[in-house]
């Protein structure tokens, strides 16, 4: 299974932008779906956004038109606009699997930190 090391994120007002990257364990050719996931303080992980290799994009709802999924041959960026302090949590990502409980996911790499605050 292929594993990811996330990097970036960092601090950033309310409105600012972050970006957070991942490099994967080898080449994404043949993975379906790569996704960012986050957990935030106390929560449970969630699903953020998923980008498909045709290029198809989905995202939770209360990012959308400001959180934009990409991905490259061995790499996956989440560029995030317009950022609000619930946005602060750890970042992940980690190959999509359709139809699997989050919980049921494994080989969790080391997420990256974005705190949004005044």
């Amino acid at each position: 299974q292929v594993q990811f090391v996330e990097s970036g994120g960092g601090l950033a007002q309310p409105g600012e932008s972050l970006t957070v990257f991942c490099i994967a364990s080898r080449s994404l050719y043949g993975v379906n779906a790569v996704a960012w996931f986050r957990q935030a303080p106390g929560k449970q992980r969630e699903l953020v956004a998923v980008v498909e290799d045709g290029g198809r994009r989905t995202y939770k709802e209360s990012v959308k038109g400001r959180f934009t999924i990409s991905r490259g041959a061995d790499t996956v960026t989440l560029q995030m606009n317009s950022l609000k302090p619930e946005d602060t949590a750890v970042y992940y990502c980690n190959e999509y699997l359709l139809n699997t409980p989050i919980s049921d996911y494994s080989h969790w790499g080391q997420g990256a930190h974005v705190t949004v605050s005044a």
